[in-house]
């Protein structure tokens, strides 16, 4: 009879946790650093350790914020999404659209704009 308490108790007291823990927490500065400082650098500053010498092209700079400040959050996300092509950029920068979730995609714009300490375009 008590092992039956014990059982009901742990489960009330295991259900009751699974309702105060979301149950998907993104945490996005590990998605961006997975996905995005290996080209654009820990700090964004397109400094990643997959850029050398012969790296054919230039990854963003999001901590410029004159030039992050041209883009609008939709296109920040198309990007994302789309790939370096989807802006008339390089197809180096890989379309993340199948890969990452739609929470995630958010979180990365949002990252990036506090990269850039800016608001960036309107629209």
């Amino acid at each position: 009879m008590h092992l039956n308490r014990a059982i009901a108790a742990l489960a009330g007291l295991l259900a009751a946790l699974a309702l105060a823990v979301p149950a998907h927490a993104i945490d996005i500065e590990q998605v961006y650093k997975f996905y995005c400082a290996q080209c654009h650098g820990l700090t964004g500053k397109g400094d990643g350790p997959n850029v050398g010498a012969d790296f054919p092209v230039s990854p963003r700079n999001f901590t410029n914020a004159a030039e992050m400040n041209k883009l609008s959050d939709a296109d920040i996300k198309n990007v994302i999404l789309d790939g370096g092509p989807a802006a008339s950029k390089s197809p180096m920068m890989p379309p993340w659209g199948k890969t990452l979730t739609a929470e995630e995609v958010d979180g990365l714009v949002k990252h990036l704009r506090k990269l850039c300490k800016c608001k960036g375009k309107q629209g």
